[in-house]
């Protein structure tokens, strides 16, 4: 079976049609009812729409202030966008070493990492389980640092009664192919700042006062440009699929929530196969299903699993440890439960379309490794 199936259907088609039968495919009303939309969902007074949850971070960063070398505290237990847009945004990324049981930033080495050089951190919200964001916001307060969530894999989660944009001052999200909200590619920034968002909202079409929807009313309207803009605006046809799907969201993690309960049952009782601890008083979103073996067959469990039909992937690696950022960033501190973890991970298919015989069957093969691997 596939790592990963989409769920879009004729309610996604309906609205692309729409949008196609319409006057404007770029950014529109479509853009700007999803935003709102969103909004109301995560219970965050801004969202901006982006191209990827890329540009998402990179201007969040940059509409907060950060300066040229100035310094980002993140984890190298993500994907490479997370230190990259960090780099285009200016900034040096500072990786800090994870916890050992969830592979999420801990808060207390990223105490001992601040200095006068640093100006924002940029916790990651891994597999969907949210960071301790309480502690952070704490940290951020008392050195006076921006705060950034990369919540790509988080739409739905929540700890300690905190929603991805309720504490930090951006959250940033992907509408990536296997992402539970998704439109192919897309992103989004969530913001309680509206004058931040006003901001990323002109950085995101090139500087422009106006785009080609808000200055058509029949008569032309000229346009400025205030200051130096990217091409990362979302379209209509991005917009229009996604929010049909913002009404499914909560159903469908209860899916994902039963598939990841039958998987904890049957991962308790393989020897050499663990699985991240989620903290108490949180509700992961489920993005991801990750377990950890032993680094030395982490390789062939995943040709296992692969030669008996079963897709995986390996999210992730520790990035510090890629040639291009090994090369061109500094490593100031010990990492090793991040690169422990990259070394033993491997993610098994998680999505709400997977039935019931499907899931039995990851079990089984899953099981089977483990003996014979």
């Amino acid at each position: 079976m596939e790592f990963y199936r989409h769920s879009l259907g004729a309610d996604e088609k309906d609205a692309v049609a729409r949008v196609l039968d319409s006057l404007f495919l770029t950014t529109g009303e479509e853009v700007y009812a999803f935003e709102r939309e969103f909004a109301e969902y995560l219970g965050a007074p801004e969202v901006v729409a982006l191209a990827s949850c890329t540009a998402a971070e990179h201007l969040a960063l940059l509409a907060l202030g950060l300066r040229p070398g100035d310094e980002v505290i993140t984890t190298p237990l993500t994907f490479v966008a997370t230190a990259t847009a960090i780099l285009h945004a200016g900034g040096v990324p500072v990786f800090v070493d994870v916890e050992p049981s969830t592979g999420n930033l801990d808060p207390e080495r990223v105490e001992a990492a601040i200095t006068r050089r640093t100006r924002a951190i940029v916790p990651v919200h891994l597999y969907g389980t949210m960071c301790d964001m309480v502690a952070l916001r704490e940290l951020a307060d008392r050195f006076g640092l921006v705060l950034v969530e990369d919540a790509a894999h988080c739409v739905e989660g929540e700890r300690d009664g905190v929603r991805p944009a309720g504490l930090g001052d951006a959250a940033c999200f992907s509408f990536y192919a296997t992402k539970t909200l998704t439109s192919g590619e897309g992103g989004a920034v969530a913001l309680r700042d509206a004058a931040v968002a006003d901001r990323l909202r002109t950085l995101r079409l090139h500087g422009m006062t106006k785009n080609a929807a808000d200055r058509y009313h029949g008569l032309y309207q000229h346009w400025d440009m205030t200051e130096l803009g990217w091409k990362f605006n979302m379209s209509n046809i991005q917009g229009a699929m996604l929010r049909p799907q913002l009404g499914r969201l909560n159903d469908r993690l209860l899916r994902r929530e039963e598939i990841a309960r039958k998987y904890d049952a049957a991962i308790d009782q393989l020897d050499g196969v663990e699985r991240p601890v989620v903290p108490a008083a949180t509700r992961p979103a489920r993005h991801l299903y990750t377990v950890w073996v032993e680094p030395d067959r982490r390789d062939t469990y995943l040709g296992y699993l692969g030669r008996n039909g079963v897709g995986t992937a390996v999210n992730y690696r520790a990035i510090h440890t890629l040639r291009w950022l090994r090369e061109n960033v500094k490593v100031e501190h010990d990492l090793s439960n991040a690169e422990s973890i990259g070394a033993r991970t491997l993610s098994l298919p998680l999505y709400d379309g997977l039935r019931d015989d499907e899931v039995s069957r990851v079990c089984d093969v899953l099981a089977a490794a483990a003996r014979e691997a």
